[in-house]
């Protein structure tokens, strides 16, 4: 597992009974999260939360404001800066342990010896995109909410990186790849972070275990000649590392040469000392 332990401004604290107590700069939040089936005691740094969010049986949820909370705030990351703020399906805006590929991005893009052009799918807020900019990577950033886009714009005059080359694009994921293609474009590394389930501005259905094979296909058709890399994200519990190594075999093995590796990753627990578990990252790396 590859672990995201270098971040300051956020700490998962405590995991128990389906939730996790977090800390994002000085606001603490309960979230709940289904694979903590274990019910370790919970002790006093859970009564100091200013918010807690709940499930409905209906689908959904809402937070409960425990103390005076900002409306949004900032969190920073070894020079990106970005914008929290809870939304209605549990998420603040940021996958905090998609820091360990921030990391791996940057250094890939640095270490290149060459210009890199990256295609960001399913971009949500923009972490990835930030870091690549940051590498010196020119970014196409795409994501089918335009409040998430906005987001992510936001997030890079946060971080000083609005003047990077990066095009903001609202769009089905899908659609836009089958665009770039007639149009000829090619990237030297592609970024996929899919929901599970989801649906596109035009009301698309997406769901990940009938689309993600055909999506990577079609992928192949825009990379460059000698792709730098390729990540594939997912948050998926039954889609394991193994599996996403396999989906990337049987698509970019077939047509390039290079490497497949697979690894969950994961946040450290302040209080045990142990790693939570949070999705799994599949990395195509080019030779």
């Amino acid at each position: 597992m590859r672990i995201a332990d270098n971040w300051q401004d956020y700490e998962l604290i405590d995991t128990s009974s389906g939730e996790k107590l977090e800390r994002w700069g000085k606001v603490r939040l309960i979230r709940p999260d289904p694979q903590i089936i274990w019910k370790t005691p919970k002790e006093a740094d859970w009564q100091k939360a200013d918010a807690h969010y709940h499930r409905s049986n209906k689908g959904g949820g809402q937070w409960e404001t425990l103390k005076k909370l900002p409306e949004s705030w900032q969190v920073n990351y070894d020079g990106l800066v970005f914008k929290i703020s809870p939304t209605g399906f549990k998420h603040t805006g940021l996958f905090p342990e998609q820091a360990v590929n921030w990391d791996l991005f940057r250094k890939l893009i640095r270490e290149a010896g060459r210009p890199i052009s990256v295609l960001n799918l399913f971009a949500y807020t923009g972490g990835a995109t930030l870091a690549c900019l940051q590498a010196g990577a020119a970014v196409c950033h795409v994501d089918a909410s335009k409040g998430m886009v906005q987001w992510a714009k936001d997030n890079a005059a946060l971080s000083g990186l609005s003047d990077r080359p990066v095009r903001w694009i609202v769009d089905d994921c899908e659609k836009f790849v089958q665009r770039e293609i007639r149009r000829g474009h090619h990237y030297d590394a592609i970024i996929m972070d899919p929901p599970s389930y989801g649906r596109g501005p035009g009301g698309e259905v997406w769901q990940l275990e009938e689309k993600i094979y055909d999506l990577l296909s079609l992928c192949t058709g825009v990379l460059s000649d000698k792709p730098l890399f390729f990540a594939l994200n997912s948050y998926t519990t039954g889609l394991s590392p193994s599996v996403m190594a396999h989906l990337l075999g049987v698509t970019l093995g077939r047509q390039f040469e290079g490497e497949i590796t697979a690894d969950e990753i994961g946040l450290p627990e302040s209080r045990s000392g142990l790693t939570l578990p949070c999705g799994s990252t599949a990395l195509f790396l080019g030779r």
